[in-house]
């Protein structure tokens, strides 16, 4: 999905919406999307007769994003279903791949950073002690501070986004030049991340720079892997747990080691920061049976 849409962004010929409509990239585009509206239509309903049937779902069944949203719809009608549609469409298409590149990226990281990788662990230990199989709960991942520091540490240096625009309302002025209303301007995080007044030596991985000590004074608007403002990442938070989530199982069992250096894995421009070839690691067992 975002190599289709990558391909109009970065072709100026597919910018005009008639031209697009007859494209090949168009026809694509619209197949897969019809089969994302089926997919959730058809979720939706069955989720809808499941809420009718059960308003209250026990806690063992859990509370999912359709079911909140029905709830949301149901009780307040501020939302249309169309409204369902199109929150659930953003989480499953954007929340995806980004997801998924963003954990490549904090492996790799990792893998490259011995010492880094044994703080997380050391972290890790503390929070579930011998228990290797126990699911890590919100508390647990409210505790992992160092590791949160090495995610957003790699998000500065691979942001999700490799560019991230926005439509101005009205006239404004950036550094002297005047902006008319109606223009599209974009941010690039991969360059933002990396001015050397705001992140010293930015090429160097350092999680200590988002210890709370290191990071309180800094503008907000210096680090934006998720955008920023009032229509920032809707899926930001929910990114975080997954990728807590995610990372610390991984750790708390393996220690990954990552095979090839920085400069053989390159980012590619695309709608997210993928990396040029595929990223290798090998991945040992903490912990054997014996102890």
């Amino acid at each position: 999905g975002f190599s289709l849409l990558a391909r109009r962004i970065l072709n100026v010929f597919l910018w005009p919406d008639l031209i697009f409509n007859l494209s090949k990239t168009g026809r694509e585009i619209r197949k897969h999307s019809q089969v994302a509206r089926d997919f959730t239509r058809d979720l939706i309903e069955k989720e809808k007769q499941n809420f009718l049937e059960h308003s209250q779902p026990s806690e063992k069944e859990g509370k999912s994003l359709v079911k909140l949203l029905l709830k949301h719809y149901y009780l307040s009608k501020e939302m249309s279903e169309e409204d369902i549609r199109d929150q659930l469409m953003t989480f499953m298409i954007a929340g995806q791949d980004t997801t998924k590149i963003a954990l490549n990226w904090i492996l790799y990281m990792l893998g490259l950073h011995a010492g880094i990788q044994a703080k997380v662990h050391e972290e890790l230990d503390l929070i579930f002690g011998v228990d290797h199989e126990r699911h890590a709960t919100v508390e647990d991942l409210k505790n992992m501070k160092y590791l949160e520091c090495a995610i957003k540490e790699t998000f500065r240096i691979y942001p999700p986004a490799p560019a991230l625009t926005k439509y101005l309302k009205e006239d404004t002025t950036i550094c002297g030049y005047q902006i008319p209303k109606g223009t599209v301007c974009a941010a690039f995080p991969h360059v933002l991340h990396r001015d050397e007044k705001v992140f010293p030596n930015p090429e160097k991985f350092d999680p200590d720079r988002f210890l709370p000590e290191n990071s309180a004074t800094r503008h907000p608007y210096a680090y934006i892997p998720f955008s920023a403002g009032p229509r920032n990442c809707i899926g930001k938070k929910l990114a975080f747990m997954e990728l807590l989530t995610v990372v610390s199982t991984i750790l708390r069992r393996y220690t990954i080691e990552s095979l090839d250096p920085r400069d053989h894995v390159l980012p590619t421009v695309s709608i997210a920061l993928a990396s040029s070839i595929p990223i290798r690691i090998r991945i040992r067992p903490r912990h054997t049976e014996e102890n």
